[in-house]
C-alpha cells in the first residue's frame, strides 16, 4: 500500500474534514478524495460518512486508525534507520513545544548522550498541534508539549507541573506598571486566569509570543512578566530579578506524547531522560 494514503486518512482524521486536509497536505481535495477512494477500495470497506460538518469515520475507520498510524511509523523508522549514523542502533526523534524547550531539550540531550550513547538523536523545537500531528504520523517519537488533545493510538503521560511566576526588576514596593509589563502569551486558559487576576495589565507595554524572547527581553530593558520558575531560578539567586511578594501563581504542566504501538527500546530511554532532567527543574 502507498504509504500516501495512510498518511491522508491520518489528516483527514486530525482535519475533520476533506478540505482541511487538503489544505495542510497542500494538494487538491479531488487528490484527497481520490486517495481515500483508493485505500476504500484497497480496504473493501467505506471508510469516512462525509456530511457539512466534515468527514467522520465509520466503524471500519475507527478499526483502521490505529493501523494506519502504526504503518506509518514503521515507515518513518525504517527510513530513518536506513540513515543510521556509524555506531549508533537506532534514532530517536523528539520535538518540544516553543515555550518548553529551554533548558529542557538541552538537559535531556546532555543526559541522552551519557545514558543512551546508542541511540542517534534528532530534535526540533515547534508548536503542539504539528508536533502531535508528527507524532501521530510516526515522524516524531516523541513530543513534548503543554495541553496534549487526546488522539487514537498516542499516550500521554505528565512530566512536571510547572509554575509561572510573576518575576520583575522592579524594587520591593513600586507597583506593577502597564508600561514595563510584558504579557507574554502563556495560552487560552492563562489568559482567561491572568485577565481576571490582573484586569488592569491588559493592555500591556510589550506583548512576547515566545517565554525566552520575554524574558530576555525583561532582563535588558528592565520590568515585569510572568514566567517559568526553571529559567528564571538562576535570575532568582543572582538578585536579577525578583519574584513579586503575594502575586498568583499559575501551573503550565508539560506532558510527554507518543504512540502506543511505538519502538520501546528506543522510546523508554528518552522518556526516563525526560523523567530525569525534569524531577529537579
Amino acid at each position: 500500500m502507498d504509504i500516501t494514503l495512510a498518511r491522508t486518512f491520518l489528516e483527514i482524521v486530525a482535519a475533520g474534514s476533506f478540505g482541511r486536509a487538503a489544505e495542510n497536505l497542500h494538494v487538491t481535495q479531488t487528490a484527497v478524495s481520490a486517495r481515500v477512494k483508493a485505500l476504500e477500495e484497497l480496504l473493501d470497506a467505506q471508510l469516512f460518512v462525509r456530511n457539512k460538518a466534515g468527514a467522520t469515520l465509520t466503524s471500519a475507520g475507527e478499526q483502521f486508525t490505529r493501523y494506519a498510524s502504526m504503518l506509518v511509523q514503521v515507515w518513518e523508522r525504517a527510513r530513518h534507520q536506513v540513515a543510521l549514523p556509524e555506531g549508533r542502533e537506532s534514532v530517536m526523534t523528539i520535538g518540544c513545544e516553543v515555550s518548553l524547550w529551554d533548558p529542557l531539550l538541552l538537559d535531556w540531550l546532555l543526559w541522552m548522550r551519557k545514558s543512551a550513547p546508542q541511540l542517534a538523536l534528532r530534535t526540533e523545537v515547534g508548536f503542539p498541534g504539528d508536533l502531535i500531528d508528527k507524532v501521530a504520523a510516526g515522524i516524531l517519537d516523541v513530543a513534548v508539549v503543554y495541553a496534549p488533545q487526546q488522539r487514537p493510538g498516542l499516550r500521554i503521560e505528565l512530566l512536571l507541573e510547572e509554575k509561572l511566576v510573576l518575576v520583575t526588576t522592579r524594587k520591593r514596593g513600586q507597583k506593577l506598571d502597564p508600561s514595563d509589563y510584558v504579557y507574554v502569551d502563556w495560552g487560552p486558559d492563562f489568559a482567561a486566569q491572568h485577565s481576571l487576576t490582573f484586569p488592569h495589565l491588559g493592555h500591556a507595554g510589550v506583548t512576547a509570543g515566545l517565554g525566552p524572547l520575554g524574558r530576555e527581553y525583561v532582563l535588558a530593558a528592565g520590568g515585569s512578566g510572568y514566567f517559568r520558575l526553571a529559567v528564571v531560578r538562576k535570575h532568582l539567586d543572582s538578585g536579577r530579578l525578583r519574584r513579586v511578594r503575594d502575586a498568583p501563581e499559575f501551573l503550565y504542566p508539560a506532558y510527554a506524547v507518543f504512540a502506543e504501538g511505538a519502538d520501546m527500546a528506543v522510546v523508554a530511554p528518552a522518556l526516563e531522560g525526560l523523567r530525569r532532567v525534569t524531577k529537579n527543574p
